[in-house]
């Protein structure tokens, strides 16, 4: 027989087999759950973005009606009276006591969570990590009138010492010097802000350091790294973009938290040169305290200093966007 011309039903091996199971989509058309999916994925996309512009043109029409009529600059004037002919009202205390306080609040909540959030994932044993993490999640859960009454008859009657303490060895500054009277400064109020801010910073941070490759964690390892070096190279670079995120999230709540900042702080319009000096104040304290007794033009004034921290909070969290998004190829995202 000539082999040249046997025939075989051998299938080609160059010859990729069609798929086995249901028949493809035809290209260009979707399911009906998929188009469902589609249409309510983007409308609550929408629905975001035109409640955002129907609270910034809200806010920016009673801000406009106030801001009209009043005969003092509205970002440098350090007093706030709404009910006098001509009304004469300003943000320049408002807006020290918000940004000074919130600082310090990062300043102290930030390295504290973030070693929190690296004991708990790469230090303590499970059996002691499990109890930890429960306690700081019943903290992100206590309401923010609990921390303000345990600021007001805990936390301040307890630190005259530390005022002292900072008054004999930082007073040269100017910033930390003390005339005595009650603690209820800016300082407190940043100190019970870090308090609060802290467990929302520590669990974001917790869960972005658990999504860390192990594989990377081995390799430095496996080149002789020790526990602090491989956090260090592998653990802090990953969770970078997660870090900021999360101190985003407790910087929001520091800046509008309302009513401990109330409780604690003896709120004054004047600037102090000392964090320790009583006085100052916030955009929500001064809300909160003032819009219950506010006539209409007063109630459209308070709106207009929420204007500005609604303007504070946009620009905070866009700077944010910028540095996460500089830093991307640190996140995992692309890896």
């Amino acid at each position: 027989m000539d082999i040249s011309t046997q025939h075989t039903d051998a299938p080609d091996p160059l010859t990729r087999p069609a798929p086995a199971g249901p028949a493809r989509a035809v290209r260009g058309t979707t399911r009906p759950g998929d188009r469902v999916f589609l249409g309510l994925s983007r409308g609550s996309g929408i629905l975001l973005l035109a409640i955002m512009a129907a609270i910034a043109v809200f806010l920016a029409y009673r801000a406009a009606l106030a801001i009209g009529k009043d005969h003092g600059n509205f970002l440098t004037t350090f007093e706030w009276n709404t009910n006098i002919l001509p009304p004469q009202f300003g943000i320049a205390v408002l807006a020290f006591g918000t940004v000074v306080s919130s600082i310090v609040a990062m300043a102290l909540a930030v390295p504290v969570a973030v070693g929190i959030a690296l004991f708990l994932t790469h230090y303590a044993p499970r059996r002691l990590s499990g109890p930890i993490a429960y306690v700081i999640d019943l903290l992100a859960a206590v309401p923010s009138i609990v921390y303000g009454l345990w600021g007001a008859l805990v936390l301040v009657p307890n630190l005259n010492g530390l005022y002292g303490w900072l008054d004999d060895y930082f007073g040269w500054t100017g910033i930390l010097s003390w005339q005595g009277g009650a603690p209820r400064s800016l300082l407190t109020v940043g100190i019970l802000l870090a308090i609060m801010i802290l467990p929302i910073i520590t669990n974001v941070s917790r869960e972005v350091f658990r999504q860390v490759p192990r594989m990377h964690e081995e390799a430095a390892l496996a080149l002789g790294a020790t526990r602090w070096e491989v956090v260090r190279m592998s653990v802090l670079p990953f969770g970078r973009s997660g870090v900021i995120s999360a101190s985003m999230l407790g910087l929001g709540r520091a800046l509008g938290e309302t009513m401990a900042v109330a409780t604690v702080l003896s709120p004054t319009f004047d600037i102090k040169a000392s964090l320790l000096d009583p006085g100052g104040g916030t955009f929500a304290q001064n809300i909160a305290s003032k819009f219950n007794e506010a006539t209409e033009f007063g109630q459209d004034a308070l709106i207009a200093s929420g204007l500005v921290l609604f303007v504070i909070t946009l620009l905070v969290n866009g700077a944010a966007r910028m540095i996460i998004n500089r830093r991307k190829e640190y996140s995992g995202a692309n890896a």
